[in-house]
């Protein structure tokens, strides 16, 4: 009786665990399927959203609509703008770290991305670990403007009434630790001038700000200022880039004004959060790049002040790498110190 017992006793256990394996196989199998499904599922399904890191009407904003527009025809999916600006990017930069890695969220970053780790005391990310990198899509010389009634008309002439009123004139930039403000302390650091740096709350503000006679100069980003510049409303006196610009050729750069090795240019491009499928960024690069060099779009982004570069990821992530290093040191030296975010 106990061995015809224990006999059973042990079929029951074989029979339960043979159906236990069967169940886990039976899982892991569907769980491979539902994988395998997935990853065959055509890219993109549904909209996409582009975290722009400024806010409307800024320079980012302004190519994001352009390529965003471009960009919905050849995928097949709305591609829409949701501007995040603040703390000089952080906050959108942020929101893009943190979204789901699946390709229906990807961000337009500027040069906050690798100024802010040498600016803030603490940055919520990492520039290089957290992000996959598609395309650095434009280069933008930043423009010294100034307002119609500043009776100056080259650098050297506004050097000269900085140093005859030292920190009196009242010098704009879209933001602590922004592009045209580390283009105004360069030019401090190179001329021993002093402005009174007045920080607006993005680009397209402080435009608004210098337009309405609140200050007097600016290191703009051509594709905001070019088109204020055009119609007679603000006055160009140089493009910060090392070289001139193609597309502002006529102005003099501020290395040839008088400031040898002085080099400053704002630029913007794609990226998506970390583990974002490799396929899908491989198929966004491709686009967007395809996009960026039709003939329509070179001509229309140069006309706002762009010229096009559309890198490789590798070429990307290499030059975000170099610009950190930079502006570490530029930040140092010119002694605007650790920013705590607001």
């Amino acid at each position: 009786m106990k061995d015809t017992f224990k006999k059973t006793s042990a079929n029951l256990v074989h029979q339960l665990h043979h159906r236990w394996l069967s169940c886990l196989c039976a899982l892991f199998l569907s769980a491979a399927m539902i994988s395998f499904a997935q990853a065959q599922e055509p890219w993109p399904t549904k909209p996409i959203r582009l975290i722009v890191t400024s806010p409307a009407g800024g320079p980012s904003d302004i190519a994001s609509r352009v390529i965003a527009d471009r960009l919905s025809k050849v995928l097949g999916q709305a591609v829409f703008i949701d501007n995040r600006g603040g703390a000089n990017g952080i906050v959108g930069t942020q929101m893009l770290a943190g979204a789901k890695p699946d390709g229906y969220t990807i961000g337009m970053i500027q040069a906050g991305l690798a100024i802010n780790p040498s600016l803030y005391d603490r940055v919520p990310y990492d520039p290089i670990k957290d992000f996959e990198y598609i395309t650095q899509a434009i280069s933008v010389p930043n423009v010294l403007v100034i307002h119609p009634s500043f009776a100056v008309n080259s650098v050297a002439e506004l050097v000269s009434a900085a140093k005859a009123k030292p920190e009196e004139i009242p010098f704009a930039s879209a933001g602590v630790g922004s592009s045209g403000h580390l283009s105004l302390e360069l030019l401090q650091m190179s001329s021993n001038a002093r402005f009174n740096h007045v920080p607006f709350k993005g680009g397209a503000p402080a435009v608004n700000g210098l337009l309405g006679g609140e200050v007097k100069a600016l290191f703009s980003l051509a594709l905001v200022s070019m088109p204020h510049v055009r119609s007679g409303k603000l006055r160009a006196l140089a493009v910060s880039s090392g070289m001139r610009s193609s597309v502002v050729p006529e102005l003099p750069t501020i290395s040839e004004s008088g400031y040898p090795g002085f080099d400053v240019t704002g630029w913007f491009g794609l990226i998506a959060p970390k583990n974002t499928p490799e396929p899908i960024v491989a198929k966004l690069h491709n686009e967007v790049v395809r996009v960026l060099n039709t003939p329509e779009t070179r001509e229309l982004l140069k006309n706002q002040g762009a010229d096009v570069i559309g890198s490789t990821p590798g070429e990307w992530r290499s030059f975000i790498k170099h610009e950190t290093e930079k502006w570490a040191e530029v930040i140092k030296v010119s002694g605007i110190g650790k920013q705590t975010i607001k």
